[in-house]
C-alpha cells in the first residue's frame, strides 16, 4: 500500500494502537501547534517503526500541550530494509544530507566507519538518528533504520557476516559500468560501503579486495563527492540487486 503524502506525519515513540490516547512532548506539541498551526481535530498519520501507520487526531490542551487520539491502521508495518549501509562520517551538513538520502534509498542499517582518511573524529548518533526519523516522516519509510556507533574499519571486515555480500565502490575499477557485476550478485542479503572525501587507502583497498565476500564496482567516469557517491551506489545496487 502506497504511502499517504497528503498528510502530516508524525514519528512517536510510544506503542500505538486504535482507540488510545498517546500524549505528546513539549517539542511535538510545539511542531503540531505553533509551526504547522494545527487547530482541533486536525488528523495527521503517525508511526512507530514497528506497529504501522495509523491515522490520528489532534487534541490540544492549551498553547504549549497537545494530545494524538490514535484511530484506525491506514498501513501495516512492512519488513524492515535489509541492506547494510556503511560510510565513512562526513562534515555535518553533508553527512545530515547522505543520512537522509541513505534512508530514502532504503537503508536498513546506517553503520559509520572510520578508515584512513576518515576526517571527522566524532560522531553524534543521536544527531544521526533525528535525521533518518526526519526523513521516515517526509518520505512515507515506516521503517526507520538502525543508526549504529561508528566502528573502526580493521573491526567491521572481521566482524562481518559472510553470508552477507559487501559491495563497494572502488574508485579505480578497471571499467565505469557497475552493472555486470552486480548483476552476478547472487546474495540475497547486501551491505554497501562508501569511502570518505579521500577515497580508500590502498591498505584497505586491498583487504577489501582479498575477503570473498566483498564485490568492488565503480561509480562510472568521473571521480563523484562522498555524499554524491553515495546516493549513486544506492540507486544502482537497490535497481540491479536490491529491492527495486
Amino acid at each position: 500500500m502506497r504511502a499517504n503524502y497528503r498528510m502530516q506525519r508524525l514519528f512517536i515513540d510510544a506503542p500505538l494502537r486504535g482507540r488510545e490516547t498517546i500524549a505528546l512532548d513539549k517539542a511535538q506539541s510545539n511542531y503540531l501547534l505553533n509551526v504547522l498551526r494545527l487547530s482541533d481535530g486536525a488528523e495527521l498519520l503517525v508511526f512507530n517503526g514497528r506497529d504501522g501507520e495509523w491515522r490520528a487526531r489532534l487534541r490540544p490542551a492549551g498553547r504549549k500541550q497537545a494530545a494524538l487520539e490514535v484511530d484506525s491502521l491506514e498501513r501495516p508495518q512492512p519488513a524492515a530494509p535489509d541492506l547494510v549501509y556503511c560510510f565513512a562520517p562526513l562534515k555535518t551538513g553533508r553527512l545530515d544530507y547522505m543520512v537522509q538520502k541513505a534512508v530514502e534509498m532504503g537503508a536498513g542499517v546506517l553503520q559509520p566507519v572510520m578508515t584512513h582518511h576518515t576526517q571527522v573524529s566524532k560522531l553524534n548518533v543521536e544527531r544521526m538518528a533525528a535525521n533518518a526519523i526526519e526523513a521516515a516522516e517526509q518520505c512515507g519509510v515506516l521503517a526507520v533504520p538502525e543508526c549504529r556507533e561508528a566502528v573502526k574499519f580493521d573491526r567491521l571486515l572481521a566482524d562481518w557476516e559472510p553470508d552477507r555480500r559487501l559491495i563497494f565502490a572502488d574508485e579505480d575499477a578497471g571499467t565505469n559500468n557497475p552493472l555486470a557485476a552486480l548483476q552476478a550478485i547472487t546474495d540475497k542479503t547486501l551491505g554497501v560501503i562508501i569511502g570518505p572525501e579521500g577515497g580508500f587507502s590502498d591498505a584497505e583497498r586491498s583487504q577489501l579486495h582479498a575477503l570473498p565476500f566483498v564485490t568492488a564496482i565503480p561509480l562510472g567516469p568521473r571521480i563523484l563527492r562522498a555524499d554524491t557517491a553515495a546516493v549513486a551506489a544506492l540507486a544502482v545496487i537497490q535497481a540491479t540487486a536490491g529491492d527495486w
